[in-house]
């Protein structure tokens, strides 16, 4: 069953009143039985004190609860008790020797305890999973001493009785005492494991602030431990006139504990307990000038003058003005003395500006300056983040922040801009922790260093458009280079793909002629006339592309025109059939009529193919292109793409387009392109089909 926050709070004011009223009958009986001790109780309360100060802001802080279960052992006054009714002329008293039975295991808790808090800080679990059986064990063998030692036959000469024995003795339970023995040795060995226990977690933690919170009890366990050893070791020889007060010290040195934790508290801000010890402060310094006010005019002055009615409310009206005049004084002095409590001597603002111009003073590149004027923002005010803002057009961008690995999520507690001759450059922001928030004195400090801050982003900003402008000028550079690379290899493979095919389908134009002269004269002639037809042609184009625009057909007439009078002059027949509507952006009928022609001098050149087919259509918003053949096709798998078909894939990837090869042996080849495109606002041209 787990309790809710609320129960725990309330379970703490029932802990808190056990412990005040259990301390205060104890602390009155050793007043009255044996003052020396009554000093052990008082400094006792720093467990207790400590636990509720870390459960008042984290209920459910295992440290904080096992702190104040110090306190409520010793709440019960069992010993104080017993102690007092043993003086002489109190024989009267009932139940005096119980009583110190009943106190005699009282040093387990507060010995157990302390190694317990020396496992299980800071964090209130085990360094790991490992340590578990030695927490146990030990908590086992504690809590087995405390009804043995009840019950254990012996005397009460730790408490001054050496003649009185032990009332709820069991003399059977002698022969265990090797047992009693046994167990005794887990307290030496809780506090050695604790002590440990603290090392470990030193050495695995990278944590700064961590390690200097483990620091500080490391140094005390260790201390712990010797005194500690030292205190068993007197128990050998009785005759040690050292042992009483060795044993005293060892006592006392288990109150380092609570004090070292205070300090990992207060010092480290262990359990984010900054606001309750910020306010305590606050209301323990107006409360004791109240009382010391009122003590000092209405009791002093009061007893001076005479207790007359008329005085003493005149100087009760008095010292209620007096309180008036000087409260709000008074809580910002208490305000600023909690901050230095718990923050630390933080700088002034004086010293943060002088810092600050020291920085700049030091600081050559825009790269550093940043960074370090963002650091010195968030030392001044205590900030958990602090961000320098560059205004960029009508955009605001970090350019740096503090720490350099704080995110840029969330907004910002104050945001601060930064002008330098009227001019808006950017701004500074900055995230308070809740437990110390904006005021007025950090805001001010913020528009002070935004002041200093503002030639430093005017040259930032300078900086930084120089910067934008060398890259611009690169980027100029090299989309001029890489036009001028894509012109000329455009030029190549318009080059390649069109005169080329043309002079391949001459050529073989040319072999087929030569055959005839022998056999036909007349069809020789006819082919040697169509020849030169083609050559006049051919010419004409590779003047065209010479002077660097597309073939005049396809600009004027379209797709269906240019491939159809390709298709008239290829070796072999070619039907074409183009399904447009519309017309496209000149590079892209330029792309497909390019990849068109590359394809069919693939088909002449190595497919062995009695015919070809060329396919273009609109398909939605892309447009298609097919290239088939009746060749011997080829596996593209091992193959793989030529020059040509990398060529045509070169081609339509620069328009975002996609090529596919459909082929096998014997079956021929399908090469299929496609380009997306929108409609384009040309005049629409009739579907052509052509055979070549």
């Amino acid at each position: 069953m787990t309790l809710s926050d609320r129960a725990l709070r309330r379970l703490r004011w029932i802990a808190a009143l056990v412990i005040a009223l259990g301390f205060t009958v104890s602390f009155t009986l050793e007043l009255l039985s044996r003052p020396d001790e009554a000093v052990f109780s008082v400094l006792l309360l720093t467990f207790p004190l400590v636990g509720f100060v870390v459960i008042s802001r984290r209920p459910r802080a295992t440290l904080g609860w096992l702190m104040v279960g110090v306190g409520l052992a010793f709440a019960w006054p069992f010993t104080p008790y017993g102690v007092y009714a043993m003086q002489p002329g109190r024989e009267h008293l009932p139940y005096a020797e119980v009583a110190l039975a009943l106190g005699g295991p009282d040093w387990l808790p507060f010995i157990g305890i302390s190694g317990y808090l020396l496992l299980l800080f800071p964090d209130g679990h085990l360094p790991s999973p490992r340590w578990r059986w030695f927490a146990w064990g030990c908590g086992i063998a504690l809590a087995s001493l405390v009804p043995l030692i009840w019950v254990a036959p012996g005397d009460f000469a730790d408490a001054g009785f050496p003649e009185v024995q032990n009332p709820l003795a069991f003399e059977a339970l002698t022969p265990l005492e090797p047992v009693f023995i046994v167990l005794l040795f887990a307290v030496p060995a809780l506090i050695a494991g604790g002590a440990i226990a603290l090392i470990v977690r030193l050495r695995r933690t990278r944590d700064d602030v961590v390690r200097h919170q483990i620091r500080w009890l490391t140094y005390v366990a260790a201390l712990i431990a010797v005194i500690f050893a030292l205190a068993f070791v007197p128990t050998l020889n009785e005759d040690a006139t050292w042992t009483g007060w060795v044993q005293n010290l060892s006592a006392l040195s288990f109150m380092l504990i609570p004090v070292a934790i205070g300090i990992a508290v207060l010092r480290y801000r262990l359990y984010d307990i900054d606001v309750v010890i910020r306010k305590t402060v606050v209301a323990a310094v107006l409360a004791a000038f109240v009382v010391l006010v009122y003590v000092g005019i209405v009791v002093g002055i009061g007893t001076v003058v005479g207790r007359r009615d008329e005085s003493s409310s005149f100087l009760t009206i008095a010292a209620a003005g007096v309180v008036a005049l000087v409260f709000q004084p008074l809580r910002t002095r208490a305000r600023r003395l909690a901050d230095r409590i718990v923050y630390g001597r933080r700088a002034t603002p004086y010293q943060v500006l002088g810092t600050f111009g020291d920085q700049l003073a030091g600081t050559y590149s825009s790269d550093d300056v940043v960074p370090r004027i963002a650091r010195v923002l968030a030392e001044g005010v205590g900030a958990e983040r602090a961000r320098v803002w560059l205004r960029v057009g009508d955009d605001l961008r970090v350019v740096g922040r503090w720490p350099a690995d704080a995110t840029d999520d969330g907004s910002d507690d104050l945001t601060t801009e930064v002008r330098h001759q009227g001019e808006d450059l950017g701004a500074l922001s900055v995230s308070m922790p809740g437990n110390d928030p904006m005021n007025e004195t950090k805001e001010e400090l913020v528009r002070h260093l935004a002041g200093q801050a503002g030639l430093v982003l005017s040259n930032v900003r300078l900086t930084e458009e120089l910067r934008a402008r060398l890259d611009d000028l690169r980027a100029a550079q090299k989309r001029l280079v890489t036009a001028q690379d894509a012109e000329r290899k455009r030029l190549e493979r318009n080059i390649h793909d069109g005169a080329q095919q043309q002079l391949v389908a001459l050529a073989v134009k040319l072999k087929l002629a030569d055959s005839l002269v022998d056999r036909d004269t007349a069809k020789a002639h006819d082919a040697l006339s169509q020849l030169q037809a083609d050559t006049t042609r051919t010419l004409e184009d590779l003047r065209d592309l010479a002077r660097g625009i597309y073939p005049p057909l396809l600009a004027d007439e379209g797709l269906a025109a240019a491939l159809s009078a390709q298709a008239r002059r290829a070796a072999i027949p070619v039907g074409v059939d183009v399904a447009l509507d519309r017309r496209y952006p000149p590079e892209v009928e330029a792309a497909v009529y390019f990849s068109c022609l590359e394809a069919l001098q693939n088909v002449a050149k190595y497919a062995d193919a009695s015919m070809a087919a060329v396919l273009v259509r609109d398909d939605a918003e892309e447009l298609v292109f097919e290239v088939s053949d009746d060749g011997r096709g080829f596996d593209p798998s091992v193959n793989g793409r030529g020059t040509g078909l990398q060529g045509i894939a070169d081609r339509l990837g620069a328009l975002d387009g996609t090529l596919e090869v459909r082929s096998a042996p014997g079956e021929g080849t399908v090469v299929t392109g496609r380009i997306a495109v929108a409609a384009a606002a040309r005049p629409p041209v009739t579907t052509g089909v052509a055979a070549g």
